[in-house]
């Protein structure tokens, strides 16, 4: 039987980022997902611009069943609404907007769905 030589801490030297003043830190991973831009570093170069509700911004009081060609902006191909995060309207406005779409759907102004 032969005896492995043990192994000591003294025989491998230490990483670069341990002999700096600071620990070697764990990498740090962003929650938004692969290739987003974090707001650091030469791939963070801008903030995507906040979305401005379209209803606010044109001071229109009420979204209308009876406009289908403003109602189709806010629906997918398939005849999905489409959710507030993406068209950048309000919660009040989203909330209209949904009920008219629904009314719209209901006297077959707008599909159900587009197959």
């Amino acid at each position: 039987m032969q005896e492995e030589p043990q192994k000591t801490a003294s025989t491998n030297p230490p990483a670069a980022a341990e002999t700096a003043s600071e620990p070697a830190r764990a990498p740090s991973y962003s929650s938004q997902g692969r290739g987003a831009p974090s707001g650091k570093g030469p791939r963070g170069r801008f903030a995507p611009r906040r979305k401005v509700c379209r209803f606010c911004a044109d001071q229109i009081p009420f979204v209308d069943y009876k406009q289908v060609p403003v109602l189709k902006n806010f629906t997918t191909e398939r005849g999905k609404i489409l959710s507030s995060r993406i068209t950048g309207t309000c919660a009040k406005h989203q909330r209209q907007l949904t009920q008219a779409i629904k009314r719209a759907r209901y006297l077959a102004l707008l599909p159900f769905v587009t197959v």
